[in-house]
């Protein structure tokens, strides 16, 4: 927090809820993921968490957290928390739900309130790093932080 990082809604989110955190900035490419964010960071992949928006059948959005160097199964997240099919939201309705330009997205602060779902094997790790609100911005928390805080229910569905 001492890099002299503006505050977004995410971090303010989590200054509120009392959760230590530290920022990491780099520059954001276009498409570029957690592969780029990982390497301009010097951090394993694996530890850079992404969050992804997505929506059932019913058009009803939710929030994946998932390692950069894994896919998401949708069809194992849809049998996992009994809805019939998941889909990736469109760019501008993942906006909408969440108040994030997409590649900036955080599951911290947003717009509208989703259930969350993680992937079990990122809670053991002692921290990850996720989105902190803004494209090029990460903080690196707590992983426990997504259960005891944001109430992320673990699933397995990385591919």
């Amino acid at each position: 927090m001492s890099d002299g990082s503006p505050e977004t809604r995410a971090t303010k989110w989590l200054k509120d809820h009392a959760i230590a955190f530290t920022t990491h900035s780099y520059d954001y490419e276009e498409q570029g993921g957690t592969k780029v964010s990982s390497a301009k960071l010097g951090v394993d992949e694996h530890t850079v968490v992404k969050t992804l928006v997505m929506e059932d059948e019913a058009k009803k959005p939710l929030i994946v957290l998932m390692h950069g160097d894994k896919k998401v199964s949708t069809k194992a997240l849809a049998r996992q928390i009994g809805r019939k099919r998941i889909d990736p939201c469109q760019k501008d309705v993942a906006e909408r739900h969440t108040g994030y330009q997409v590649g900036g997205t955080s599951p911290f602060g947003t717009e509208k309130e989703m259930p969350v779902f993680v992937e079990k094997t990122i809670l053991e790790l002692p921290r990850i790093f996720i989105n902190g609100g803004r494209r090029g911005y990460l903080v690196l928390i707590e992983s426990a932080v997504l259960v005891d805080v944001l109430k992320a229910v673990a699933v397995e569905v990385a591919s």
